[in-house]
């Protein structure tokens, strides 16, 4: 390695956008405003921090380590107000192994995770990998610079530590290697050795006591020694290549601390008059420095070291042998150094950054918010039931007035004229439309419904697709489709949709309930919705209460029926302010939170609605109670009065259309406010089921993206497996051993010369020795023909003679450009000769890749061609690999 101490590579992340998801769960959740504004740029600075920190390569510098540190500290802030999760707030990590470096076809080994645990883990391995290279680039030669070497050393301890402990926590599946606690524990012992070999520098650079120092030095080689133990002992480590450098390292260093530790015992041993102890240290010292200098020679330079221990041995030595002649004890029985431990890991404690600022401060904490979204739905929930209750109680009252035919009853003198009490409820149903203001609202309730239905349907079609998709998988891969099933992922999507569906149903039951109604009163609103004069003429004549006017009976119902109309306008009040409280329960809840750490949200909630609404629901209660007071006086009333009136047909039909109109004045202002609620009901639920949808998709296309990722590091895992078990080579292959004598093949030859030696096997030598020593020719290189043979042109009888300068003896393959003696030049030499089908040297090889037009390499084929006379030499051949079916050609450099 190029320096003494040891540092960690980065993990490297791939690219997400933090931004988008963020925004949206914002927006989805806090109502549109200056802090939802305020918190969509807050989401934007985080991504961009993110990008700072982990997007690009970082500097050895302080200022790289503070990114990274405030990055890790937003994280922590934001985890408990986001709900991260994979069927929630989805947002896949993809982080490389630090130490692997993959193969050519397979790549390095990454693992994506839909967890912010897991990116708090990486990010925070990189703070202390990050902090070890700060660390090894730091001056030693300063005391600055010893101080900042051993706060980043013990930094990176503590960082490292902090992973080992809560790793398999923060994550759902077995990380990779390089965040595991095996090595992440053997990285934070290597930081507290190097953070330890630093305070021994500075003490021996503040030339402090020799006692010191050597304790100082015994427990840094005591922590490299575990190290080295912990690195060569754990089962994955030592594969790595980045533990194979680093292993001889720590064994170095642990000699060299040991050395260290001895020499300046020899020291202490010295002033206390053990010479002999001093000469037995500082041999031991000797023996370590030469080890190192032996085996771990290119890893640490010890020369000053050696020195420095060589000429104390020298002195003291000499010293004993001429004036103290103290007897020199073994190593074994020399009494062990003692131990000083100066280091601690730095603890994580957040934030780490003392420039960090929370980017969502105003942001109150998950827990929190789920406190206030259950609060607010028991708020809800209590206000509706005492507005419905209130409603209630006019329905009733305004029923029981209709069946009574009051104020109708009593204002009707004449007998002629429209009652005052029905003008006025016929001026109300003409001013808010009459049956084309039901009629519009009853057309759009379907089409309301469909669209919400639609939405619903394809959210849940989406989700189903995506699971049979994840089960074709978990069938096909078994056991090696790790990850979270989606049946199990979508189970609170689906009690949602279920919820939702249940809702729809409902809705559209009343929406059937509210037609019924309409049909049975269509008939008396159309009849209110007259002009005044058609009214009149559709109501009979008769006057049964003339003789009663101004009687104590009439005047009674008439006091009695005012005070009604107060209860009621007292009821339309406390409706009003009902529904105006507002009270924020944030600073409740948080305080909470802060004294238990958790919060009990059913007793702060059901405590603080009965301080807040206890005066409104004593309030109601009493005027409900009023009114059944009222209503009990007016029936008992109203009998008296019917005794006194005159019965006649005219009379009574009379009065049934009068309560018939009184009653469907009631069902259309009852109607009305059902209609319009019910299409407040479905446009409300239409931005919830789009924000479902939204969040189902979000998920899909997450769990899409993790999935592609798993498939593809399945691809890499299969492609660095092997494909087929090792095969014996057979025993044929092997009979024949390299070391023997018998030559190889020929290699194919690069021009015409002959060679100038030859071996006595293939021929004597001849005059062709005095030829020029061949050159390898310009690439690719057109054959040609030399002077040991004469040149012959196609058609040539094949008995051409040979030139005298090859004897008659030699057999055809001392001259490799002929085949069988005849003068006829092989398929290696190419043009001119034609290499067709039918010519009597044709011979169909496969075309390697990168064949050129000469055909060079192609020396030991066979041939078809053969003629009359001494059979070709045939020389031994070395045994070749199978599936080479060429051995390799000689190269020639240019």
């Amino acid at each position: 390695m190029a320096t003494t101490f040891v540092s960690v590579p980065l993990k490297k992340a791939a690219e997400v956008d933090l931004s988008k998801p963020l925004s949206k769960f914002i927006v989805a959740t806090y109502p549109s405003g200056e802090s939802q504004a305020e918190y969509v740029r807050a989401a934007e600075e985080v991504n961009k921090l993110r990008k700072s920190a982990v997007g690009r390569p970082l500097d050895k510098h302080d200022s790289s380590l503070d990114t990274l540190l405030r990055y890790y500290d937003q994280l922590c802030a934001i985890e408990p107000k986001f709900p991260f999760a994979e069927n929630q707030l989805c947002l896949t990590f993809t982080w490389k192994d630090a130490f692997d470096k993959g193969s050519l076809f397979g790549g390095s080994v990454k693992l994506a995770l839909a967890s912010l645990g897991y990116e708090k883990t990486c990010v925070l391995f990189n703070v202390g990998a990050l902090a070890s290279q700060i660390a090894a680039e730091q001056n030693l030669e300063n005391d600055e610079g010893l101080k900042s070497a051993a706060r980043y050393y013990q930094l990176a301890t503590g960082v490292f530590q902090h992973i080992k402990e809560s790793v398999l926590s923060a994550l759902n599946r077995e990380p990779t290697m390089d965040i595991s606690p095996d090595t992440v524990g053997t990285l934070s012992l290597i930081m507290l050795a190097q953070a330890q070999e630093v305070f021994f520098l500075k003490a021996a650079a503040d030339k402090k006591k020799d006692a010191i120092i050597a304790r100082l030095a015994n427990q840094a080689a005591d922590y490299y020694g575990d190290a080295f133990k912990q690195c060569q002992y754990k089962e994955n480590l030592p594969k790595y290549f980045y533990f194979q450098e680093v292993l001889p390292v720590l064994a170095a260093k642990h000699c060299m601390m040991q050395a260290n530790a001895e020499y300046h015992q020899s020291i202490l041993a010295k002033q206390q008059k053990k010479f002999g102890e001093e000469i037995a240290r500082l041999q031991h010292g000797t023996d370590l420095v030469k080890t190192i200098a032996s085996r771990y020679d290119e890893y640490i330079n010890v020369k000053d070291l050696s020195d420095k221990i060589s000429r104390a041995l020298t002195a003291a030595k000499k010293d004993n042998d001429f004036i103290y002649h103290d007897r020199v004890p073994d190593v074994k029985d020399l009494e062990p150094i003692g131990k000083a431990s100066l280091v601690k890991s730095t603890p994580v404690t957040i934030p780490m950054s003392p420039k960090f600022t929370d980017l969502f401060a105003k942001m109150v904490p998950l827990a929190v918010q789920q406190a206030l979204s259950i609060y607010n739905q028991r708020r809800a929930d209590l206000v509706n039931r005492m507005i419905a209750q209130m409603r209630e109680s006019t329905n009733l009252a305004n029923g029981i007035l209709a069946s009574l035919n009051l104020p109708a009853a009593i204002e009707d003198i004449s007998g002629d004229s429209i009652p005052q009490s029905i003008l006025e409820k016929s001026s109300s149903v003409i001013q808010q439309g009459g049956l084309q203001t039901i009629d519009q609202l009853m057309r759009d309730l379907p089409d309301l419904l469909q669209r919400n239905s639609e939405i619903l349907d394809e959210s849940m079609r989406i989700l189903e697709q995506e699971e049979i998709t994840d089960n074709d998988l978990k069938t096909k891969f078994k056991e090696r489709w790790q990850r979270t099933p989606s049946n199990e992922l979508y189970k609170p999507l689906r009690a949602d949709g279920a919820n939702f569906r249940g809702n729809l149903n409902r809705a559209a039951q009343a929406d059937k309930v509210v037609r019924e109604r309409y049909v049975a009163h269509s008939e008396m609103i159309a009849l209110l919705c007259k002009p005044e004069a058609e009214l009149n003429t559709a109501i009979p004549s008769g006057n049964p209460t003339r003789s009663l006017q101004g009687s104590e009976v009439v005047t009674l119902l008439k006091t009695l029926l005012a005070s009604l109309n107060e209860v009621k306008k007292e009821r339309e009040t406390l409706e009003n302010d009902i529904k105006s409280v507002e009270f924020d329960m944030s600073s409740k809840f948080l305080t909470a939170l802060a004294q238990d750490g958790a919060i009990n949200e059913e007793a702060v909630s059901v405590t603080e609605l009965d301080r807040i609404y206890g005066g409104h629901t004593d309030r109601v209660q009493k005027n409900l109670k009023k009114q059944e007071e009222l209503l009990a006086n007016i029936q008992r009333a109203h009998e008296e009065f019917s005794k006194s009136t005159q019965s006649n047909t005219d009379a009574n039909q009379r009065e049934e259309i009068l309560k018939k109109l009184a009653a469907a004045h009631d069902q259309f202002v009852e109607l009305v406010a059902n209609l319009k609620e019910g299409t407040k009901f479905y446009n409300g639920l239409t931005e919830i089921l789009l924000k479902f949808q939204t969040k189902c998709s979000d998920i899909v296309f997450a769990r899409k993206t993790e999935r592609d990722e798993l498939l593809k590091d399945m691809q890499q895992s299969m492609a660095r497996e092997p494909s087929a078990p090792n095969l014996a080579t057979p025993a044929y292959q092997t009979a024949v051993s390299i070391s023997e004598s018998t030559p190889g093949p020929t290699p194919a030859p690069r021009t015409v010369f002959q060679p100038k030696t030859q071996t006595p096997e293939c021929s004597p030598p001849s005059s062709s020795e005095n030829q020029p020593k061949p050159q390898p020719p310009a690439r690719p290189p057109p054959p040609s023909i030399g002077s040991t043979y004469a040149p012959t042109q196609f058609g040539t009888a094949t008995g051409a003679s040979v030139p005298a300068s090859a004897p008659a003896s030699a057999p055809v393959s001392a001259s490799p450009g002929l085949i069988g003696g005849t003068g006829m030049p092989s398929q290696a030499q190419g043009p001119p000769y034609p290499s067709y089908q039918g010519y009597p040297g044709y011979y169909q090889m496969p075309m390697p890749m990168g064949y050129g037009q000469y055909g060079y390499g192609q020396y030991n084929m066979p041939y078809m061609y053969q003629p009359p006379g001494q059979p070709p030499f045939q020389s031994a051949q070395q045994p070749q690999q199978p599936g080479y079916p060429y051995p390799q050609q000689q190269y020639y450099q240019q």
